[in-house]
């Protein structure tokens, strides 16, 4: 048996999600090989072969995966899925992308965000926003799955001994689609995935101008990552690249501030296995003081900036 797993990455890292997704896959006691799809892609494979536990790098490289679309991953997948038993990923916008499209091709079932993983390719996983748990079973021939990450710890990195880099040719590229352009929002603050304190605003906040203007000095004093609600995102206050939750961002940092978020399930289980959560809110009813550990009721655009003001304070 032997396991394939999907790298994501951003031309230069590989995602922390990774190596979450390798110790998951640990649990078969098989081979694991790490795919690695792109344009210049050395050191990423290179990262990608010193974690514990990968015995190959499969690295596809080619000028046409630059900006890669899902139809030429599914299809490098399709190529070589019949040699595992197992494909996977962690659980984020680039695997549901991918995956499904790959397991359509391979004919068989996928199944997304597993928490658990027990014997007999039976699996835990999470529906209704994470309200309702539902153990399935299947009879595949090839496991196709996405795991939520926060659920596995990390596996090792800088093995004293890297993992075998092979090169594999790309198959042509899909031409049905074609990638036109993109726009990065540049920060010099954490990635939102793996920032140790995530600092999230909700639409109480009422305006792109206040998103920015009440929740950036706290963050710059903290070291945090900006997120944002789906209702905060549709209304044009901040970029959907920082939306936490279920159609977002899955995200357990060590610290997490919910200002002027409701607690729509939406949001919480993108964020609900935080190590500790802090919930500014002026409703003290609000839903998100039934997830939070520690609770202010109160208004955001006073207490927030008291908050960053008196850090800098203790400074």
């Amino acid at each position: 048996m032997s396991v394939l797993i999907l790298a994501e990455h951003n031309e230069k890292q590989l995602s922390n999600s990774v190596v979450q997704a390798i110790t998951a896959a640990q649990t078969w006691v098989a081979a694991i090989d790490v795919l690695v799809v792109g344009k210049n892609t050395a050191a990423v494979a290179q990262q990608a072969s010193a974690i514990s536990g990968v015995q190959r790098v499969l690295r596809v490289d080619a000028d046409h995966l630059e900006h890669m679309l899902a139809e030429d991953f599914a299809n490098i997948i399709t190529k070589i899925g019949s040699s595992y038993q197992v494909i996977l990923a962690a659980h984020s916008s680039f695997s549901r992308n991918i995956l499904p499209r790959a397991a359509a091709l391979l004919d068989v079932a996928m199944i997304s965000d597993v928490l658990q993983i027990k014997p007999d390719n039976t699996y835990v996983r999470s529906i209704y926003a994470g309200n309702v748990h539902a153990t399935v079973q299947s009879s595949d021939s090839i496991q196709v799955l996405t795991v939520h990450a926060s659920n596995f710890v990390p596996a090792s990195s800088g093995s004293s001994t890297n993992a075998e880099i092979t090169e594999l040719e790309a198959p042509a590229a899909f031409t049905n689609t074609r990638w036109i352009s993109e726009h990065k929002t540049v920060s010099e603050r954490p990635a939102l995935s793996s920032a140790k304190v995530v600092i999230s605003g909700g639409r109480s906040l009422g305006s792109a101008e206040s998103f920015e203007k009440v929740l950036s000095p706290l963050a710059k004093k903290l070291g945090a990552a900006l997120g944002a609600t789906r209702a905060a995102v549709d209304a044009g206050y901040a970029p959907n690249e920082i939306q936490v939750g279920q159609t977002g961002v899955v995200v357990a940092p060590e610290l997490y501030f919910a200002i002027g978020v409701s607690g729509a399930i939406q949001h919480t289980y993108g964020m609900k296995d935080s190590k500790v959560v802090v919930a500014i809110n002026q409703d003290p009813d609000a839903p998100i003081f039934q997830v939070a550990d520690y609770g202010l009721v109160a208004d955001l655009f006073t207490a927030v900036p008291e908050l960053a003001n008196h850090i800098q304070t203790s400074n």
